[in-house]
């Protein structure tokens, strides 16, 4: 573009001098045209600037990692002037990481029309995939000047995490809320305030279990089979404070989400109802969420990954358990990627559960032999970044 103002200020010099060597009327109209055309190409691309509007159009907000999704970049033109080159900077980023990528693209825009352009991203790792403009730069006809618009306009799509099969021992438990009306769609149990079942009469069974009314209609003893209750008080913790600083901190958070979604549909999958505690960024607070099948985890996953601000702030899940300290649950699972020995040293003495585990995230296997295993009624689990079924092989709840 320099180059080209160089030689159109050569061709006015010319244009000059021609007009003083030769007194002709063309000579002047010539040198006229020549001074006015940049100022013509300046002007109409400054009012095109002025009623450019960029914009980003995602079709989905959310995304399954390791899978494309689409963005377009949206130029809206409303003036009457055409741009024949427009040049858009793009970068991304996942907000879990500080590495940012970037391309540009090319393209023109008609007048008193919307250009759109589409490109593909995906991302490796769950999380926020942030795609903003640098700018967009948009050129005369004759490619003497530039204009800038379009700056630090942005989106955001959700990277979902992917669940890994988790191997392991959901535990039959009395502490369940007795007022709830949420039970066992494949086992029977104890509670005689729902029918799961009717068979017929076998051997010690008790007597009033007998469906005495349709024993009489069909001949037989008919027995009741009562219903489980499965809204038991289990609650998971995710701790999302950022403990390391390196290339491997978006691998560990990608692990720390998954390995959340694992061990949660690892309960849904047994018919365990369930709770969820996490530092919600956005809201400034620890934000408690109720998991009773797969849309609210998936809603929940959602919530989770949208809380996490741009500088990776959380409190420290101390202060959690300072204002909760009389908490008591038939199972309890603390998810980290750093193994704190005073929250688990609090975890262990005044977390009332019949079963309590903490799920750590590490860098790699040579960090588990430090791990403290001196817990009374605390169960430690590593597990290694991107190995989270291998990890999670033994887990009781």
């Amino acid at each position: 573009m320099l180059l080209t103002k160089i030689l159109f200020i050569v061709l006015i010099l010319v244009c000059a001098a021609f007009y003083i060597l030769y007194i002709w009327d063309f000579a002047l109209v010539l040198l006229i045209v020549m001074i006015i055309l940049p100022i013509l190409m300046y002007v109409t691309t400054w009012i095109t600037k002025r009623n450019i509007s960029v914009d980003f159009a995602v079709k989905e907000k959310n995304s399954p990692k390791n899978k494309d999704f689409s963005v377009q970049l949206v130029v809206n033109n409303n003036s009457i002037f055409p741009i024949g080159k427009a040049e858009a900077h793009i970068i991304y980023y996942n907000v879990f990481s500080n590495q940012t990528s970037a391309f540009d693209l090319y393209l023109p825009i008609q007048p008193r029309n919307s250009q759109r352009i589409t490109f593909q991203l995906r991302s490796k790792f769950c999380g926020i995939i942030k795609i903003k403009t640098s700018y967009l730069n948009i050129y005369d006809p004759l490619r003497i000047f530039k204009f800038k618009t379009g700056k630090n306009i942005s989106t955001e799509v959700v990277i979902m995490p992917e669940g890994h099969e988790v191997s392991g021992i959901v535990h039959y438990s009395d502490r369940v809320n007795e007022e709830s009306d949420i039970f066992s769609e494949y086992r029977s149990g104890d509670d005689p305030s729902e029918v799961f079942d009717l068979r017929e009469y076998n051997p010690g069974d008790k007597l009033n279990r007998i469906h005495w009314k349709l024993s009489s209609k069909k001949n037989e003893f008919i027995v009741k089979e009562y219903s489980l209750p499965i809204d038991v008080p289990c609650s998971l913790f995710l701790d999302l404070k950022c403990y390391k600083d390196n290339d491997l901190t978006l691998p560990v958070f990608d692990t720390l989400i998954e390995t959340f979604l694992s061990v949660s549909q690892f309960l849904l999958d047994n018919e365990r109802c369930h709770s969820v505690t996490f530092y919600n960024a956005a809201q400034n607070c620890f934000s408690e969420y109720d998991i009773k099948d797969g849309a609210d985890l998936t809603a929940v996953i959602r919530n989770i990954i949208s809380s996490i601000n741009d500088n990776m702030f959380s409190h420290s899940p101390e202060q959690y358990f300072v204002e909760n300290d009389s908490l008591s649950f038939a199972s309890f699972t603390y998810i980290s990627s750093f193994a704190d020995q005073s929250v688990l040293g609090d975890i262990d003495e005044n977390v009332d559960a019949d079963f309590k585990n903490a799920v750590i995230v590490v860098d790699s296997a040579e960090e588990i032999s430090d791990m403290s295993v001196g817990f009374s009624s605390l169960n430690v689990i590593p597990v290694v970044v991107g190995k989270i079924s291998a990890s999670i092989k033994d887990i009781d709840i």
